[in-house]
């Protein structure tokens, strides 16, 4: 009967395993970046793929299937959150999905990521120096030297500290939010699906 029960248990679990899809390990890809971005900074330029990929999916099939399928911050989340319990799991407030909210947090964000384009801008036009540190929360810069060993343009590492700030920002957000609300409440207002809600609208018409 044991042997029995053991032979269900490691059919049931194969095939769990097999129902699993590559693109549902891709939670893993969203650790590493942050990990390697303590060890070098220019990995930051990585992050350029969790732009344009939505948008370019959204553009061409009129859907959100990044956000639903390849999301791999969504799907660390929802790890972290749902299957280690670590989210308590209420509603979020009404506001954060009221379209206003989730309209007026694109519209920062993307003047936060126009600054800091500005600021690489001007260290490539050499009026301003590097700065080697990441900004949390848009208000608190970290010491970030140890990541950046010289051996770039300066204009390219100053994108990278911006960068990889913004990716940190945003997962501290969505971090915060997950433990208070339901896991994947970043979801309900994160820039890129906002725009690319907003795509699928424009093309849907």
């Amino acid at each position: 009967m044991r042997k029995s029960m053991s032979c269900i248990n490691n059919k049931n679990g194969g095939n769990i395993l097999k129902n699993k899809k590559w693109y549902d390990y891709l939670w893993i890809a969203s650790i590493l970046y942050l990990i390697l971005g303590l060890f070098n900074i220019l990995f930051a330029w990585l992050g350029l793929l969790c732009f344009f990929i939505p948008l370019i999916i959204s553009i061409i099939k009129g859907n959100k299937a990044y956000c639903n399928k390849y999301c791999g911050r969504g799907q660390l989340f929802d790890l972290l959150g749902a299957k280690l319990k670590l989210s308590m799991n209420k509603t979020c407030p009404s506001f954060i999905r009221n379209n206003w909210f989730r309209y007026g947090f694109l519209i920062f964000f993307l003047t936060m990521f126009v600054n800091m384009l500005f600021k690489t801008y001007l260290v490539f036009a050499e009026v301003k120096t590097l700065g080697q540190f990441v900004t949390i929360l848009w208000s608190f810069n970290l010491p970030w030297q140890f990541a950046y060993n010289g051996a770039v343009n300066p204009w390219i590492a100053q994108f990278s500290f911006g960068f990889y700030s913004i990716m940190l920002t945003s997962t501290i957000l969505g971090l915060i939010t997950m433990i208070f609300f339901k896991p994947r409440t970043w979801c309900v207002y994160c820039p890129m699906g906002t725009m690319t809600q907003l795509i699928c609208k424009a093309k849907a018409k």
